[in-house]
């Protein structure tokens, strides 16, 4: 019973991934267990990185918030380490010049409490 509740974050993060993804089976994903906790390691597509980092690493730390919740849930520690695919590129992007400091608080903000999110994982029966 104790390995079936571990391997619910790999579950969780597989779940998620493949249906972000436009190559859902490319994904793979390795857990590993040492003195620091859980590593959940994903590899992806080149061409789905972007879609896995999300826009300034929104999508990744959100999978990784909700990683931690699960883990919490769990008494572990859950980490997850997203592999750079060979092949894949990270443009450069300009600095926004002349872009007021005010124009980064103008997208809402999506503060959702606490209850929200465990209710969300217990919606997953996890």
């Amino acid at each position: 019973m104790e390995n079936d509740r571990q391997s619910h974050d790999v579950e969780f993060v597989e779940y998620v991934v493949k249906s972000i993804v436009d190559h859902p089976d490319d994904v793979k994903l390795d857990r590993t267990i040492d003195e620091m906790g859980v590593l959940i390691t994903l590899n992806v597509n080149p061409e789905d990185m972007g879609q896995i980092i999300g826009r300034q690493g929104a999508t990744a730390k959100s999978i990784r918030t909700l990683l931690r919740v699960i883990g919490a849930r769990n008494n572990a520690r859950v980490n997850l380490k997203i592999n750079e695919p060979e092949g894949s590129s990270r443009p450069t992007r300009p600095a926004m010049e002349g872009a007021a400091p005010e124009m980064a608080s103008e997208a809402p903000a999506a503060e959702m409490p606490a209850q929200s999110v465990e209710q969300a994982i217990d919606d997953l029966d996890l």
